[in-house]
């Protein structure tokens, strides 16, 4: 055990786990404006977590967004079918449905 500090306050920390507290993760060094950091920091502290878990969330979201070209070709694709498909009556298709149930 290393015991760091003085009267005031004193950390212990055990032997080896000094730097590994973040093992599997990297250390990142980014620059942003101050105000943009201070609602950051706020909004990690409404959130009662830390600002690298509020940026990690963050980036994991706009990461897992769709592409919104993707997105715009496969409504494309549809739109396209649905034309294709030419006009019908949904309440017939859904009567007819139904009927064949029965």
């Amino acid at each position: 055990m290393i015991v760091f500090g003085g009267p005031r306050f004193r950390i212990r920390i055990a032997r080896g786990s000094i730097g590994g507290y973040t093992a599997g993760m990297s250390k990142v060094m980014v620059s942003m404006a101050d105000d943009l950091l201070a609602e950051i920091d706020a909004e990690a502290k409404r959130r009662a977590t830390s600002r690298s878990a509020l940026l990690a969330a963050a980036a994991r979201r706009e990461l897992d967004r769709r592409d919104p070209v993707q997105v715009a070709e496969a409504i494309a694709r549809s739109e396209l079918r649905f034309r294709e498909a030419g006009s019908f009556d949904a309440a017939e298709l859904v009567r007819g449905d139904r009927d064949s149930r029965r």
